[in-house]
């Protein structure tokens, strides 16, 4: 019987990768033609253009909203629909199981799963990826729906009693194959010798952050052994270009729009300047890296702030406020990490917080779930 996985999650790459990292894990557990996937997301998410291995079903969604208003009735509109589409893509693929990593597009898919099993049209289980310290309003609707949540830190367990499993989060194969710092630099247009700062905003970049950057190389004289890879997102990039040719002199500073692999970033990285969304600090963790976290002050339930409080008071990160950010408070940061020992002690904070192999977990977790193994498969 072929294991047949529905995936589900989108808007932001926070939400996406995961998914992906967890379809690369069962593609690497079962044996060609035993396992099938499909994405279902939404049209105008990330996932529209970072979902390329596997087929993609786009679901009507709109964001939950804490309030009555106009909005109120869009939301209920486009879910609705979003339901409705999702039964019938659902009763076509029968998958064994539905996996939702995150954001409001879960929502219609996993209710519409629910719905066909309680009809006894599909059989499916459901599991739900928290990634986050604290749970967001979609994920703490859904969780009465799901057989089981996968969570990153045994902190979350609170959130969900008993259907709680700390799996660790899923990343990318690329980030667990160690790399030498010079060579990912070589690779990366960088000298290969010198101290780097990698300065990532998330997959939609953040405008504070890329602010506050180019105040401190264009303002600043950085150590002359420094060097700043700044990957700015892809909406900042033309008005970030304007910004990079009054770069200080001596200051060496590389600006690119997006990484489609961070895997050399995180290696060429001394210290990482990012936002603290739950998939970036599963990457840090992975791979060690010391950081500095801006919390987007917005993120709905504060869970930003949550995460980057976990890693600062592990000893792997400093956290700054979106609202103090400038190019000085960068600078003496930064100083305060790289001048001192405390790079070392900031990785091994940081290495400390790497969940286990999430990816061999859940995969684990999926053959208990559907009765599906993959090694009885491969007998």
């Amino acid at each position: 019987m072929k294991l047949r996985v529905a995936f589900t999650g989108g808007g932001t790459g926070g939400h996406v990768y995961p998914a992906l990292a967890i379809d690369d894990a069962l593609r690497a557990a079962y044996p060609p033609g035993a396992y099938e996937a499909r994405f279902f997301g939404n049209r105008h998410g990330l996932e529209a253009t970072l979902v390329t291995t596997i087929p993609l079903t786009f679901v009507p969604s709109a964001p939950l909203q804490r309030s009555l208003s106009f909005a109120t009735l869009r939301t209920v509109f486009a879910n609705t629909a979003g339901v409705l589409v999702t039964l019938g893509a659902l009763e076509r693929f029968k998958p064994n199981l539905v996996v939702a990593t995150g954001g409001y597009v879960c929502f219609p898919v996993v209710v519409a799963a629910r719905i066909l099993r309680l009809l006894r049209i599909i059989h499916a289980r459901i599991a739900l990826l928290e990634i986050n310290v604290t749970p967001g309003l979609t994920n703490r609707l859904l969780t009465p729906l799901v057989d089981e949540v996968w969570t990153t830190y045994a902190a979350s367990e609170t959130s969900f009693g008993r259907k709680a499993v700390v799996t660790g989060a899923p990343v990318r194969a690329s980030l667990r194959i160690v790399k030498d710092a010079p060579s990912a630099r070589d690779r990366l247009g960088l000298d290969p010798d010198r101290t780097t700062v990698v300065v990532m905003g998330g997959s939609q970049g953040a405008r504070s952050i890329n602010e506050a950057v180019t105040a401190l190389v264009t303002r600043r004289t950085l150590p002359y052994n420094w060097q700043v890879l700044h990957v700015c997102g892809a909406r900042d990039y033309a008005y970030m270009q304007a910004e990079q040719r009054e770069v200080a002199p001596g200051n060496l500073v590389r600006l690119v729009p997006y990484l489609d692999d961070p895997a050399d970033a995180y290696a060429a990285a001394d210290v990482l300047i990012a936002r603290s969304g739950a998939s970036t600090l599963a990457e840090a963790a992975v791979t060690g890296t010391p950081s500095v976290l801006i919390p987007y002050p917005f993120a709905a339930d504060q869970h930003q702030a949550h995460n980057a409080a976990l890693f600062e008071a592990a000893g792997a990160a400093i956290v700054l406020p979106d609202a103090k950010l400038d190019g000085d408070l960068l600078l003496w940061t930064l100083r305060e990490i790289l001048d001192t020992d405390r790079v070392m002690q900031m990785r091994r904070a940081a290495r400390s917080l790497a969940p286990r192999n999430a990816g061999a977990t859940i995969v684990e977790r999926i053959a208990l779930l559907t009765n599906q193994n993959p090694v009885r498969m491969r007998n």
